[in-house]
């Protein structure tokens, strides 16, 4: 049984620390499989799933016909405390924010449905963990922002998404204009008159639809990759419903909001406080089934509430089926 899978209670989180990661060698990578007719530069077509899910996206064509929405809360009383001491240990500017990437790349790598995708009306097994994400360089209205994207192994530990998600920012933040690939290609594409700009954004949804866009376009593109998150804590609100996109190919967006206090009840008849986080998912539901969505959240919930175990490797990695 891997860790994810157990009771959170029988974890070793206790005896976890930030410098675990440094001696747990990688896992080994399964053989790569040999590209087939029908797969596609960033993924493979999942051949085997069940045919009421692959007569799904013809009955449901667009990505926003597929949309599911779905809300939760989090106690991350205990998660904060992990935040400051993670701070204190030397980890700068360390935040939810890293313990969420950390938990869906964890959750991704035991449940790998979760990382498929809907193109030309087929379903594909994406070949990597790419989350995007908009920042901006500074907190104001007239701050410029553009998108990031960043790779993610399946065994990857907390403080490897750390590194990894503020190396892509700080590179971007360190620009003077904050412009990133993707900022130049849409201000070209932005610049040419309507009509012409009608007809490429139209040729894009062909070429995307056939798997035929050029890899160096949708390596830059921010509605290409596994996930896509905004945090509206930043802005002092509660999350949105954000939606997806039809062009592109991320099934999942997720929007984070402010904490707060609650007053919670215990068995003794006194009251404990506790931090709590609103959390807001918008799914394209042709990917896999409810059952395979439900048991991703609760297991990244149950992450997210004792990030401690995202410090080690996990035992295994899962792989999609065929």
């Amino acid at each position: 049984m891997s860790q994810e899978n157990m009771p959170v209670e029988a974890l070793d989180v206790e005896t976890a620390t930030a410098e675990t990661p440094a001696t747990e060698p990688r896992l080994p990578r399964p053989a790569p499989r040999k590209k087939r007719w029908g797969d596609r530069k960033d993924g493979r077509r999942v051949r085997t799933a069940q045919p009421m899910a692959k007569m799904m996206s013809f009955i449901m064509k667009d990505r926003a016909d597929a949309m599911n929405y779905f809300a939760d809360e989090l106690d991350v009383t205990e998660t904060d405390a992990f935040c400051k001491k993670m701070i204190a240990d030397g980890y700068e500017g360390f935040s939810f924010l890293h313990i969420m990437l950390a938990a869906y790349v964890r959750t991704i790598s035991q449940k790998p449905a979760l990382n498929r995708f809907i193109s030309g009306q087929r379903i594909y097994a994406r070949n990597n963990i790419e989350v995007n994400m908009t920042i901006k360089k500074d907190l104001r209205e007239d701050s410029p922002d553009t998108c990031i994207s960043v790779i993610f192994e399946p065994d990857d530990t907390l403080v490897d998404v750390y590194e990894k998600f503020n190396a892509a920012v700080m590179k971007e933040k360190e620009k003077e204009d904050l412009d990133s690939s993707f900022d130049k290609t849409a201000g070209t594409l932005a610049a040419l008159p309507r009509p012409i700009l009608r007809a490429a954004i139209r040729i894009l949804f062909w070429l995307d639809y056939h798997g035929w866009i050029p890899k160096a376009l949708t390596d830059l593109s921010p509605f290409h990759g596994s996930m896509i998150i905004t945090s509206m804590g930043s802005l002092g609100i509660r999350p949105i419903y954000h939606h997806i996109y039809n062009f592109g190919n991320l099934p999942v967006f997720i929007s984070y909001g402010v904490k707060r206090t609650v007053y919670k009840p215990k068995r003794d008849g006194s009251v404990e406080q506790r931090r709590m986080m609103d959390l807001k998912v918008v799914t394209d539901e042709r990917i896999c089934d409810g059952f395979c969505y439900a048991s991703a959240f609760k297991m990244i919930r149950r992450l997210v509430e004792h990030p401690a175990v995202l410090l080690k490797r996990p035992e295994q990695i899962v792989e999609d089926i065929d």
